[in-house]
């Protein structure tokens, strides 16, 4: 018998979908899509100094109960339509924490926040969290750590960032 010598600490393996499949699966409409291209135009001439207001990224260090972050949405839009003319705001939708030690890595890894590590449902909530913001005509802001998770919901964000912590990283 020829002794297992790698994977030891491996419980399990789940497969995730690609990109292209969660896509398909929450998909973006076509009005979806209109309101990003417009947020991402109006964040662009803001930063170009072509348009007179004040960018700002606001919300919640990140989202890990997607009520909570819907309702927050709900919220950000009242605020915003009283302060047109003076600030556009930006929820801070971030899904991803860049950890340099243990603890809580986000909704991505742990969306259950029972430390099951269920990714592809966490990117499945991530996205459909994205999704309704833009319904709801909120431009979303999101840290990007890696080549690879933006890929199933870039697409959906008005503004995205590379932080501290990741400034260093081969992205």
């Amino acid at each position: 018998m020829i002794q297992q010598i790698s994977d030891l600490h491996i419980a399990r393996e789940d497969a995730l979908p690609t990109p292209r499949a969660l896509q398909a699966e929450l998909p973006c409409s076509d009005a979806q899509a209109a309101f990003i291209a417009g947020a991402r135009e109006t964040v662009r001439r803001i930063l170009r100094g072509e348009d007179p207001r004040l960018l700002v990224v606001v919300g919640p260090c990140s989202i890990h109960e997607p009520e909570s972050a819907i309702e927050y949405a709900r919220r950000l839009r009242e605020l915003a339509a009283r302060l047109d003319g003076a600030l556009f705001p930006v929820m801070r939708v971030y899904f991803e924490k860049p950890r340099t030690r243990m603890g809580w890595k986000g909704l991505i890894y742990d969306p259950g926040l029972d430390g099951q590590g269920d990714i592809g449902e966490g990117l499945r909530t991530a996205r459909r969290i994205l999704l309704e913001c833009a319904g709801l005509g909120v431009p979303a802001a999101s840290e990007v750590l890696d080549l690879v998770t933006p890929q199933y919901y870039a697409e959906l964000l008005s503004w995205g960032a590379v932080g501290a912590r990741t400034v260093e990283s081969p992205l």
